[in-house]
C-alpha cells in the first residue's frame, strides 16, 4: 500500500487559533497574492503566525536572550516566550500591531522572530522587535547584531523546544529558506512554511516564483510527509489528509507525492 494525500482548507477568519501543549499556534494575518490591473502587477503580503508557549497561549514575560553561550541554548531560551513567524510587509504594520494586541502580546513581549525567507512581504516589520532574537533564513542574531552559528541543514533541524523545530526548506528564495514545525497541537503537527507553499492548490504555479524548483519540490514533499496542517505564505491554512492507496485500483499518478486538492472542510472553526 502507498499513500494518497489531499488537502482541505481550514475555515475561519484570522486570528485562527490551534491550541496545543506545550505550544499553541495562532495565524494572525492571512497572506494573499492577487493580480492588480493589467500586466504582471501583483498585490501581495505574507502570512503572519504566532507560536505561544504553554496550552491556552498564556504569554510569559520575556527574558533577554543570554549574552553568551552556544546558539542551541540561546535559541531554546528565546523560544520560552512568544515566537513570531514572519512579520508581513511594512504596509501591514498597523494590522500586525492590532493582531498582536488582540492576543495580549506587545512587540516587547516577542522573544524570537523567525523570517522564513528574505522577501519584503515576509520580513518587512523586523524593526518592531529590536529586543527579540532574530532567525531570518539561516542568519541567527541577538539584539545589537550579535550573530551566532548554529549548523542548520536539511539533515539537521534546529530544536527550539519539545516538539518545536526550525527546518531548512530550500527552494522559493534560494537555499536558505526555513519553516517552523510545531507538534502536539489539537490538529496534530502544524508547519508554518513561508512560500514553500504559496497557497492550497497552487499546482505548478509556484515553480515560476522559485529560485530552485528542484529543492522546493523536495521541501514540499517533506512537509506533506509530516504536517497535518500547513500555513502557506499567501493563503488560508489547510489540512493534509492521508489516505491509503491501492495501486491495483488507483491510477499511477495518484501517489502522495502528487497531492490532490480536496473540498473545504465545513467542520473547522476559526
Amino acid at each position: 500500500m502507498s499513500g494518497l494525500v489531499r488537502t482541505e482548507l481550514l475555515h475561519g477568519e484570522p486570528p485562527l487559533r490551534v491550541p496545543g501543549d506545550p505550544y499553541s499556534v495562532v495565524v494572525l494575518l492571512q497572506g494573499y497574492a492577487e493580480p492588480e490591473g493589467v500586466g504582471d502587477t501583483v498585490r501581495a503580503d505574507g502570512s503572519v503566525t504566532l507560536v505561544l508557549p504553554r496550552a491556552g497561549g498564556q504569554v510569559s514575560h520575556r527574558q533577554p536572550p543570554p549574552e553568551g553561550g552556544k546558539a542551541k541554548t540561546t535559541l531554546e531560551e528565546a523560544a520560552r516566550g512568544p515566537i513570531l513567524v514572519d512579520t508581513g510587509g511594512p504596509w501591514s504594520r498597523e494590522a500586525l500591531l492590532g493582531a498582536l494586541a488582540g492576543q495580549g502580546v506587545a512587540p516587547a513581549d516577542v522573544t524570537l522572530v523567525v523570517g522564513t525567507h528574505g522577501h519584503s512581504d515576509h520580513i518587512g516589520n523586523l524593526g518592531l522587535f529590536p529586543g527579540a532574537a532574530l532567525l531570518v533564513s539561516h542568519d541567527f542574531c541577538l539584539p545589537r547584531g550579535r550573530y551566532l552559528p548554529h549548523g542548520l541543514s536539511e539533515e539537521q533541524p534546529l530544536r527550539l523546544g519539545p516538539g518545536l523545530e526550525v527546518w531548512a526548506t530550500p527552494g522559493h528564495g534560494g537555499q536558505r529558506d526555513v519553516s517552523v514545525v510545531v507538534a502536539g497541537t489539537t490538529l496534530g503537527t502544524v508547519a508554518v512554511v513561508g512560500d514553500v507553499f504559496e497557497r492550497d492548490g497552487d499546482g505548478d504555479s509556484w515553480q515560476a516564483l522559485s529560485e530552485d524548483p528542484v529543492a522546493q519540490e523536495r521541501s514540499r514533499k517533506r512537509v506533506l510527509g509530516t504536517a497535518d496542517v500547513v500555513v502557506p505564505g499567501h493563503g488560508a491554512p489547510f489540512k493534509v489528509v492521508r489516505e491509503a492507496w491501492n495501486p491495483e485500483t488507483k491510477g499511477p499518478g495518484n501517489s502522495w507525492q502528487s497531492p490532490m486538492v480536496g473540498n473545504e472542510d465545513p467542520t473547522m472553526q476559526g
